[in-house]
């Protein structure tokens, strides 16, 4: 029942996207959203993603305040280094490691990473959690170490919102969830 739920969803999700890119709610508009749907859902089908853990709504509240603080903060000094007279900064590509156990939630942090003006992830290693991540401006060793604090504190919030240790089960692989 889940599934199906889900596909629906996905078809009016699929759906709402086509008639926003239109601009205007009418029959045609939405059947044709529904066959360019049912298209990408059936010709372009998606690999299943294990999703493991629970959501917990006040942690997610406090990682969204930290990630818009975050845009703040690094908005403000990305102006201030684009208009600031002198040298350009200088940039190098930092390694964070991300101790998060699901692939969708190391997903989630990486796309907070690539979100923060000045920084851009440029590899994910998959199998030991490492990232690499080019930092805009690492001109002394406070900038470098406040790039490693927020990798920490990323991952403190991500796992106190989605994997927490004490409900952490492995998702089901495909055969386990046919048997």
């Amino acid at each position: 029942m889940r599934i199906w739920m889900l596909r629906i969803w996905i078809l009016v999700w699929l759906t709402l996207v086509w008639l926003l890119l239109w601009g205007t709610i009418s029959v045609a508009n939405v059947l044709s959203g529904l066959i360019v749907a049912l298209g990408i859902t059936l010709l372009l089908p998606l690999p299943s993603v294990p999703v493991q853990g629970r959501l917990h709504p006040l942690s997610l509240l406090w990682l969204a305040m930290h990630v818009a603080w975050w845009l703040a903060q690094s908005s403000v000094q990305v102006a201030w280094l684009a208009i600031k007279p002198g040298r350009p900064p200088l940039s190098a590509v930092l390694r964070g490691h991300l101790a998060l156990k699901s692939d969708l939630v190391l997903a989630l942090a990486v796309n907070i990473m690539n979100l923060t003006p000045g920084t851009i992830v440029l590899e994910i290693d998959q199998a030991r959690r490492l990232v690499y991540v080019h930092v805009l401006d690492v001109g002394n060793e406070r900038a470098v170490e406040q790039f490693y604090r927020q990798v920490t504190q990323l991952e403190r919030l991500m796992i106190a919102t989605f994997e927490r240790e004490s409900e952490w089960q492995p998702a089901a692989t495909e055969s386990e969830e046919v048997s």
